[in-house]
């Protein structure tokens, strides 16, 4: 028996390293992913952050094209590009609102406190007249465009075959997958084959958690929709009823994700082919896409379901191990890191 997280490395590997073994999907990682994906979709909602979530914006022009690759089953482009659209819109609404709160006489320090923002950024939004554009992250191995140069000479010399391109740019250290490389190649196959940019939801009133008064962000509010009601404080109840008020998803995944949870405990796999039936219709971009992720995994999931396995020995003691690490930042060298380390 192997027991393992959903990375399809470890996957790879225990199927090499021992394929007489049967894989158990670690049932902790499998709510994880779970709240992850939901993460991803409530993050593209407009106004469902007070902060920005993404890193950097894209520029317009990779922004307002969406690929339409027949592999894209589940609208993955489609989510990428409202989730950037969302967090440009978020971000120009607190922009406004830093303005005019300036206007109005408040002080850097009040405008800080009451936006949670970085001085320096306040201090800078105040004195632009619009909101100023973020730099672009230089593009690494993983990425595609670390390449480009090389791609397009290649394209250009009428080397159009991505899996020969994808071997030659790995042979070149490119870390990242194949289908990442084919959403580049797809817009130099079909150059005037452009999809619009989707419509964003019209702006509605970020959910509130009645508690602080502070926005509910999309992190808190994934977290909140795996955990089952008789795990919720009052509190806690209270938010997760304003957010089914204000997120018409909200309500639907929860249920999703209770039956799914039910399906974990209940050592029984004979509703699970049901309930990916109606994540896949559900027409919830995080439901479908996990959905998928169980399918592509399915022998190691049903082992979670009916095996007693899981992860949790090892991952007690690799948070121990962090725990010490990180306790130790700024303090002291790597003599006493390895002694502290040792006796374990």
């Amino acid at each position: 028996m192997i027991s393992r997280d959903r990375c399809g490395l470890f996957a790879q590997g225990a199927h090499e390293g021992a394929p007489q073994a049967r894989q158990v999907a670690d049932r902790f990682h499998i709510l994880q992913n779970l709240r992850e994906a939901i993460q991803a979709q409530l993050s593209r909602a407009a106004g469902s952050s007070a902060r920005p979530l993404l890193p950097a914006d894209v520029d317009d022009e990779r922004a307002a094209v969406i690929s339409s690759s027949p592999r894209d089953k589940h609208g993955g482009a489609e989510h990428r590009c409202l989730t950037r659209m969302a967090n440009q819109r978020s971000r120009q609404a607190l922009f406004d609102r830093v303005r005019a709160l300036h206007r109005e006489g408040r002080s850097v320090s009040d405008i800080v406190r009451q936006t949670r923002f970085d001085r320096r950024t306040i201090a800078k939004w105040i004195r632009a007249d619009a909101l100023p554009q973020r730099n672009g992250a230089a593009p690494r191995t993983s990425s595609p465009r670390y390449f480009e140069e090389y791609l397009a000479r290649r394209w250009a010399e009428g080397c159009v075959r991505g899996r020969r391109l994808f071997q030659e740019v790995k042979a070149r250290g490119y870390t990242g997958s194949f289908s990442n490389l084919e959403r580049l190649l797809a817009k130099w196959r079909n150059p005037k084959r452009k999809t619009p940019r989707p419509a964003l939801p019209p702006l509605r009133t970020p959910a509130v958690d009645r508690a602080t008064g502070r926005l509910i962000s999309p992190i808190v509010a994934a977290a909140l929709c795996v955990k089952p009601r008789g795990l919720l404080t009052s509190a806690q109840v209270a938010t997760v009823d304003a957010l089914k008020s204000e997120w018409p998803e909200f309500a639907p995944m929860r249920r999703l994700v209770m039956r799914f949870r039910g399906i974990l405990r209940s050592k029984n796999t004979g509703k699970l082919a049901a309930w990916l039936k109606d994540a896949q219709q559900s027409g919830l971009y995080a439901m479908q896409r996990f959905g998928s992720t169980l399918r592509r995994d399915i022998d190691a999931v049903r082992n979670a379901i009916t095996e007693h396995w899981s992860n949790g020995q090892t991952e007690g003691q690799i948070n121990r191990l962090k725990t010490l690490k990180r306790a130790m930042y700024g303090r002291a060298g790597p003599e006493l890191l390895h002694a502290r380390l040792l006796p374990l």
